[in-house]
């Protein structure tokens, strides 16, 4: 049948997700019979917690079934302030009307961007960075900026490099820490001095904090709120997805200025309203139960550390380059060839159909030459699939 169909303006420049589009590979290839191994994902490999899940059943049983308010549980945004509040040591005065709750931290980085971008605005983007940070600031109809962090500092971007790349457009910059792809985390000293540059310049800071939790440090990595003053145009984005492995939960928040929580609850009125409501009792759960939540956390980092110990191991005996992640759960490598051939590509590409082993291409996250691996799939799979990425770098060079 012909499709009649000519896109919309508003959607004719959007790309498909690359990871996304990598899983969909790799389970398409597996339903043939082939035996991949997906390192691409973006989500951990452990179940949530038992007693999440009992929260949300007893929930059910409750009568939650029915709308919320469009922003969220009364009780949910209260101890999501709350311990941002605590977080900031008491310096920023916080309350659930600073909170929005949205299905999933996408949706909230979505609603924190058209809330804050428009028509000829610029939006600073440290690359290597979150593929949708990209795209949505595109939706939002303003121009998404890259700014290229330095190797040797973990590919993270400095105040330096955001003010040579900054032009009067330049309205807010998002800050990923740690970062997706590259597992980067910026110290407080780092997150002060970047805020301090925005201030100063008037530009809001977007900052995704949904890895906080996973870091290799020992405890969770530094958050923009602990450094933040009163006067920082701070919109903080967090959710439950990852620390609490709870991805298909969809449960994210913004953490903002009152009158940016209001005008993202409007809009968020008149595209999905309020968050599942079953979803936002058990992320209520997770939140407050610090006790049992820590445990799971502090288990599922465990095994998330000796994954990323073993593959980093088997990179450094092949001399393989790459930046060793204090955060989130991602390995990124540097393929050697021509950024504007698209090494990456061609690699993540060949790695699959020849050695059956899914990754993610860094084009996907403005580097070219480089890939993405995860490490949040079983230990196994882990140092097998790393094994074979070594062994077709080999034949590469």
């Amino acid at each position: 049948m012909p499709d009649p169909y000519t896109p919309s303006p508003n959607v004719a420049a959007l790309r498909e997700s690359a990871t996304i589009a990598v899983s969909a590979r790799a389970r398409a290839l597996r339903a043939q019979g082939r035996p991949v191994i997906d390192l691409g994902a973006g989500e951990p490999d452990a179940p949530t917690p038992p007693f999440v899940c009992d929260a949300a059943a007893e929930a059910v049983a409750n009568g939650a079934t029915r709308y919320t308010a469009v922003e969220g549980l009364p009780a949910l945004r209260a101890v999501i302030a709350a311990e941002a509040v605590e977080r900031s040591g008491g310096r920023l005065a916080l309350d659930a009307g600073n909170v929005t709750v949205s299905t999933g931290t996408k949706q909230s980085l979505f609603n924190a961007c058209f809330s804050l971008l428009g028509p000829g605005d610029e939006l600073l983007v440290p690359t290597p960075g979150w593929t949708s940070y990209y795209e949505i600031a595109g939706l939002a109809r303003a121009r998404a900026v890259a700014v290229r962090g330095e190797e040797a500092r973990s590919l993270k971007v400095t105040p330096a490099a955001l003010a040579a790349a900054a032009t009067a457009q330049t309205r807010a910059l998002v800050l990923n820490s740690p970062c997706n792809p590259t597992g980067a985390v910026y110290d407080a000293a780092e997150l002060r001095a970047i805020l301090d540059l925005a201030r100063a310049r008037g530009w809001w800071v977007i900052a995704d904090e949904i890895y906080r939790h996973i870091a290799y440090g020992g405890g969770p990595a530094p958050s923009a709120l602990e450094v933040a003053t009163p006067e920082d145009r701070l919109v903080v984005v967090d959710g439950v997805a990852k620390a609490y492995a709870m991805t298909g939960w969809r449960i994210g928040w913004a953490i903002a200025p009152s009158g940016v929580a209001r005008a993202m609850t409007a809009l968020q009125s008149h595209t999905t309203s309020n968050a599942a409501t079953v979803s936002q009792y058990a992320a209520l759960a997770a939140l407050t139960r610090r006790e049992e939540s820590g445990r799971a956390i502090a288990a599922m980092l465990e095994q998330l550390a000796a994954r990323r110990a073993g593959a980093m191991a088997i990179l450094r005996d092949a001399g393989v380059p790459f930046i060793e992640p204090a955060g989130a759960f991602y390995l990124f490598l540097r393929v050697p060839g021509d950024p504007a051939a698209e090494p990456g590509s061609a690699f993540a590409a060949r790695l699959l159909e020849e050695r059956e082993v899914a990754i993610v291409p860094g084009a996907a996250f403005g580097t070219p030459e480089w890939v993405r691996i995860s490490f949040a799939a079983p230990t196994d799979q882990v140092l097998e699939g790393v094994r074979r990425t070594v062994g077709l770098l080999r034949e590469w060079v």
